[in-house]
């Protein structure tokens, strides 16, 4: 029952202290107060229609459901009004005026300590303390509501210093009236002039665009050029006339069935949460139901944004509640590789901090995004298997994010396998997928071949294919810079391992092929022993080992790895690193058919100490540092021996 008289009544339990800290702690977009307002104006409207249902003299005949915006410029002042169900004044006292249950002083206590705001959430979420983010843009916010029903109204007022007023108030109808008296503009400290139409109809337009009920604004009107000009030539700034206008659309896209949406209203809305003016590749309609419910309007862009694999690279995904906006960009509804997906994402069930900035990482975060990733990773897959000219498109821009996922997501490991596409020695136009390869392996391979490089031009002319060209072996080119990353994890598939073809040692045909090779190849080493010796001794600071191979063909040498070591492209990224990476010496492997070293062991066997060996032996190592595409170690020396090798030719 509301008095006649005015009561002053302080906050309860340290509430001042707790509005200090959310308004400068917690938010840390001070616009979003608008949204928070709006929020809970379409909440009582919807409580409204709620208890309508049982008592229907509640909605007071035919009046429309609509939330409206007064703003006055000239008194700095911007009112929310709602004729949703209102509030008595026990009401007030309970939901606004108590802020703070018997927790506060815990959650204080938390919020010093500097606990995650994920654990703070937990406690603030009880508290109905969205309305006091009107504080961070007003220094006194009045509040009138009248309870459908009723005829009396409550007054509330407060400048957020720890005490509020109640007393009876005058209000027509049913709903909420909330003035707020707004501080001074400080655009250094994010306070923009919010009783400006502009300023308004873009906070409404980015947060609450899709709220179910009208948003209308009053405002003045914006001065014609004659206002204007007159305005120069009298000094005197002329009286607008006031002018309504809805500023949301009401059309939440993702919640009307495909079947009623066009094309090109999917098309609009990607352009609008986007901001890309191309087409999307695909349109992703999605709606769960169960123990947790949502609804999803994806789109997969054309073309990878500039800065997709740039560290801060933002996702795309817009979080809503109940078709209010939370988050732009919500991190945590897609893995990271995903993150070139655009759309939005509402549900009615997700648990929201104070601030609507930061999600509760609980349960229904984790099943949205376990949701959405199987959801797309079927989409690639489908379209890989009934599109493969989109698929192709599709691979082309986004291919090396969801390699990324290969090292990242384990448990969509095999999903995202089916999904990878590689160049190969099989065909120099089609790509190909590990399954189609290992569906062409040679009954006697037992392996999956691979090479690593800069570039498909590099690895296709690599001298350790020249073995595996001869056989007809293919080989899979993996030239993508995530791909150093990706064979860490992906060791491999479908029972075959994956190897690479520049590392180890290579015996390639049937039991009996291998044997015989191995026992030539060993023999010849221990004929030309003394000589590789000699080479590795001139070589030994950049080489472990000189020996004989069978992966050559046709080029006199090649530079190899042990199993476990770095490819020479992982390792160059490793040194650009902050505080640089290891140094490694690599094997020199040497054609024993090949005719230089023919003639090397000749001129070896005539004089053991020929200076002109040691020159051979740097030709060598910088023939094969030159045909990876690496730098020379020591190009002064390289120089010196190719002059000298002329000068003797000529």
């Amino acid at each position: 029952m509301a008095t006649a008289t005015v009561e002053t009544l302080q906050f309860q339990a340290e509430t001042k202290q707790l509005l200090d800290l959310m308004i400068h702690s917690l938010y840390s977009n001070k616009e979003i107060f608008l949204r928070e307002l709006i929020s809970n104006a379409s909440d009582a409207l919807d409580r409204l229609r709620f208890e309508a249902v049982t008592k229907p003299e509640l909605m007071e005949g035919d009046e429309k459901l609509e939330i409206r915006i007064d703003a006055d410029r000239e008194h700095r002042t911007i009112t929310i009004h709602d004729n949703g169900i209102g509030m008595s004044r026990d009401e007030v006292v309970t939901n606004i005026g108590t802020i703070a249950k018997s927790g506060t002083r815990e959650l204080v206590e938390r919020i010093k300590k500097g606990e995650s705001k994920q654990s703070i959430a937990e406690l603030i979420g009880q508290f109905g303390v969205g309305f006091y983010s009107s504080f961070m843009a007003a220094d006194r916010v009045v509040l009138v509501t009248r309870r459908a029903g009723e005829t009396e109204a409550t007054r509330w007022e407060s400048t957020g210093d720890g005490t509020y007023t109640v007393e009876p108030g005058e209000k027509d109808k049913r709903g909420t009236s909330i003035t707020l008296h707004l501080k001074p503009e400080d655009r250094d400290n994010g306070m923009d002039e919010f009783s400006d139409r502009w300023v308004i109809s873009r906070i409404v337009r980015r947060y609450s665009d899709f709220v179910g009920y009208p948003i209308v604004l009053t405002a003045e009107k914006d001065p014609e050029i004659e206002d204007l000009a007159k305005e120069k030539e009298t000094g005197e700034k002329p009286k607008m006339p006031m002018e309504e206008k809805v500023l949301n659309s009401m059309k939440p896209i993702w919640v009307r069935p495909q079947s009623e949406v066009t094309q090109e209203e999917y098309k609009d809305f990607y352009r609008h949460i986007s901001h890309d003016w191309t087409e999307p590749l695909k349109v992703i309609s999605y709606k769960a139901e169960g123990r947790i419910e949502y609804q999803a309007l994806l789109f997969v862009p054309t073309q990878a944004p500039y800065d997709l694999y740039y560290v801060a690279s933002k996702p795309g995904l817009h979080l809503y509640v109940k078709k209010v906006q939370i988050m732009e960009s919500c991190e945590d509804l897609l893995p990271r590789y995903l993150r070139f997906i655009k759309g939005v994402v509402d549900s009615p069930d997700l648990a929201l901090n104070v601030s609507r900035e930061m999600l509760q990482q609980d349960r229904h975060i984790t099943l949205i995004r376990k949701g959405l990733t199987t959801k797309l990773l079927g989409v690639f897959e489908e379209m890989r298997e009934n599109d493969h000219e989109t698929y192709l498109k599709f691979w082309e821009q986004f291919g090396k994010a969801i390699k990324e996922g290969l090292s990242a997501d384990y448990e969509n490991k095999e999903k995202l396998l089916e999904l990878l596409l590689f160049y190969s020695s099989n065909d120099k136009e089609k790509m190909t997928t590990l399954k189609q390869y290992v569906e062409r392996m040679k009954e006697d391979q037992k392996e999956i071949f691979y090479l690593t490089g800069e570039s498909r031009e590099v690895v296709e002319n690599s001298p350790h294919l020249e073995a595996f060209k001869e056989k007809g072996i293919e080989v899979l080119y993996l030239i993508d810079t995530v791909d150093e990353l990706m064979i860490q994890t992906l060791h491999e598939y479908g029972g075959k391992k994956l190897k690479s073809v520049g590392k180890g040692t290579v015996n390639l045909g049937n039991e009996e092929e291998k044997k015989a090779t191995e026992e030539a190849l060993k023999e010849k080493e221990e004929q030309m022993k003394p000589l590789l010796d000699l080479l590795q001794k001139k070589l030994d600071t950049w080489v472990k080992q000189v020996r004989l191979t069978n992966r050559l063909t046709t080029s006199p040498v090649c530079l190899v790895g042990a199993e476990h070591d770095y490819s020479p492209q992982l390792e160059k990224l490793l040194q650009k690193g902050k505080g640089g990476g290891p140094k490694q010496r690599r094997i020199l492997e040497l054609n024993p058919n090949h005719d230089i070293l023919g003639k090397l062991r000749e001129r070896y066997d005539a004089d053991q100490n020929d200076p002109a060996i040691e020159d051979y032996a740097h030709l060598l190592f910088g023939y094969g540092l030159i045909a990876e595409s690496s730098e020379l170690e020591d190009p002064v020396r390289f120089n010196k021996a190719m002059s000298d090798l002329m000068a003797r030719s000529l």
